[in-house]
């Protein structure tokens, strides 16, 4: 009997290190893994994605299907009763390892009539609405958020950046005299970004005050996995998207703790991303997730 490992993500700046992490503290023998390509969107059919369509070409009767989370694998009601349908034809158990369905056995069938029990099918159709209005609360308290943040005049989406790999080549071409708007335009970039990347050359940085402050030194603080969440799905700037999908996620009961790495301006910027989760749309959770981080971070500026 084989153990056959589903995993996915819905953007490409998204990592599986928690379902990673969960998968790896269920102790599962000799795993057969099954990773869509990064970005595959919960909106296709499970039963139309790739990997999971392989997944089942390869499966067995007798094995076992293993998810961190149910919504990795389905979505919405119709989805996760086609999946269970065709996982029960093929005589396929399903194992989920965290989150609300891991305690239900949603393979249960009534012993004469073979059908899927009632009683499964209303835990099932009950906690995927659940989950479709959370996810659908989240979009909302986001597009509020940038609506808030157009009013104010900032702009959404993500910063130009030079790439990584293209930096050398900048800081070289601007100390043999290239401009910063014709870097810009090489680069297809703005020239803040271009700035970004030369900064320490900038005649404003070599004739600083030497009794000037020191740079900002990262700082590790633990951000609540609702916020975690939130943050995945909003649009960030680079630097915030980075240390975001760098963070050490750490497991806390039936949640996890998102510990991350940044200087405190970083986090200062990804708390005020969050604030749609202390406005009055949001659950109690998500609002006492935003204040333990809030608190956290404003014990940055006490420390210093």
């Amino acid at each position: 009997m084989a153990n056959l490992v589903y995993k996915r993500v819905s953007t490409d700046q998204q990592s599986t290190d928690r379902q990673d992490l969960v998968l790896a503290e269920a102790g599962i023998e000799d795993p057969v893994v099954f990773e869509e390509d990064p970005g595959t969107s919960s909106r296709l059919h499970p039963l139309e994605r790739p990997k999971f369509g392989e997944l089942l070409k390869y499966a067995r009767p007798g094995d076992t299907v293993h998810i961190s989370e149910m919504f990795r694998l389905v979505r919405g009601n119709q989805h996760i009763l086609d999946v269970l349908e065709v996982l029960h034809h093929d005589r396929l158990a399903l194992r989920i390892h965290d989150g609300a369905f891991s305690a239900m056995d949603l393979t249960a069938r009534h012993p004469r009539t073979g059908e899927l029990l009632s009683t499964v099918k209303f835990m099932v159709q009950t906690l995927a609405a659940a989950g479709e209005l959370q996810r659908d609360l989240q979009r909302e308290l986001t597009y509020d958020g940038l609506r808030a943040a157009e009013a104010k005049g900032n702009k959404g989406g993500r910063r130009p950046a030079v790439p990584a790999d293209k930096t050398d080549d900048v800081r070289t071409a601007y100390l043999e005299g290239r401009s910063i708007a014709a870097l810009a335009r090489d680069h297809g970039v703005s020239r803040g970004a271009i700035r970004t990347a030369v900064a320490d050359l900038l005649p404003e940085y070599t004739a600083a005050d030497p009794g000037a402050p020191a740079p900002e030194l990262p700082v590790v603080l633990d951000m609540p996995g609702k916020v975690a969440d939130f943050l995945r799905a909003a649009e960030l700037a680079d630097a915030e998207r980075v240390v975001l999908d760098h963070g050490q996620v750490v497991r806390r009961g039936q949640g996890y703790t998102l510990r991350v790495t940044a200087v405190p301006a970083v986090h200062r910027q990804l708390l005020d991303r969050c604030q749609p989760l202390d406005g009055a749309a949001a659950i109690p959770a998500q609002r006492k997730a935003r204040r333990e981080y809030e608190n956290r971070v404003n014990a940055l500026r006490a420390d210093n």
